[in-house]
């Protein structure tokens, strides 16, 4: 099928409801209160899996698919063409895998406000940790239940990550296995002790409420924090964050528990 050309076709995959189309799944309500519609490019080469996670994300009043790939070249044209807001995308593509895909696409200053989100049939996938260097928002399971799919379209839309404990463990101990990052060390002098303070916790997966609550601020005040932070570090999303907190030592392994 023609990539840029939406099919509405029934499917499933695991978690993402019966083959005849879910309903509507209660989560988290619209990420833009004035209405706006967050348009999903698939790019997975099993037309099933693309089917399944249509079905359920089209059932969504917020959330539509704007366009399927079935290869990563495929992937990164459509990308282009259409500038979704998120791609869920699959790391194991014929043509261009997901990694190179996902490169070229944070690799393109015009495409940053485009959130890419990696599918992986393992949560430890071997390339997790290559992927969130490449410029990943997050991960997700291909049998993720079908709130936590949408959770994570809207959640990286709103600027958040999405690493679970044992992507974060893991990432923590590929970093703690690596010498530091000089140049990434030299970044944190650009920030204030708060701001430092912050991007810890950010590090270790909190969210900008549970910031606020740690440090007895409001989440407001969490939120334009981590978002200064991202600014005078120059990363792009709050995983390319993450990522930096372990490249230059600030984030060190055992404050997972």
């Amino acid at each position: 099928m023609n990539a840029a050309e939406p099919a509405n076709r029934p499917g499933a995959v695991h978690g993402a409801g019966p083959a005849n189309g879910p309903g509507p799944v209660d989560g988290p309500g619209p990420v833009d209160e004035g209405g706006t519609v967050i348009r999903v490019l698939l790019a997975d080469d099993q037309s099933l899996v693309r089917a399944g996670f249509r079905a359920l994300l089209d059932a969504q009043p917020d959330i539509e698919v704007a366009a399927e790939a079935a290869d990563g070249e495929e992937a990164v044209r459509v990308v282009r063409e259409l500038r979704p807001d998120v791609v869920l995308m699959d790391i194991r593509m014929p043509l261009l895998d997901g990694l190179a895909a996902t490169r070229r696409v944070t690799d393109d200053e015009t495409l940053s406000q485009v959130k890419v989100i990696m599918l992986t049939t393992f949560e430890l996938d071997e390339y997790v940790f290559e992927a969130i260097r490449s410029g990943a928002s997050g991960f997700l399971v291909k049998d993720t239940e079908p709130e936590e799919l949408l959770r994570a379209v809207r959640a990286v839309v709103a600027g958040d990550a999405l690493l679970s404990p044992g992507v974060t463990r893991r990432l923590i101990a590929e970093f703690a296995a690596r010498s530091k990052e000089p140049a990434a060390a030299d970044a944190l002098s650009r920030l204030t002790e708060r701001e430092r303070e912050v991007m810890a916790l950010v590090g270790i997966g909190l969210s900008n409420e549970e910031i606020a609550r740690r440090l007895v601020v409001s989440p407001l005040t969490a939120k334009t924090h981590v978002s200064r932070t991202m600014v005078k570090l120059g990363v792009r999303d709050r995983a390319q964050l993450v990522v930096l907190a372990y490249e230059s030592g600030l984030v060190r392994p055992g404050w997972l528990g």
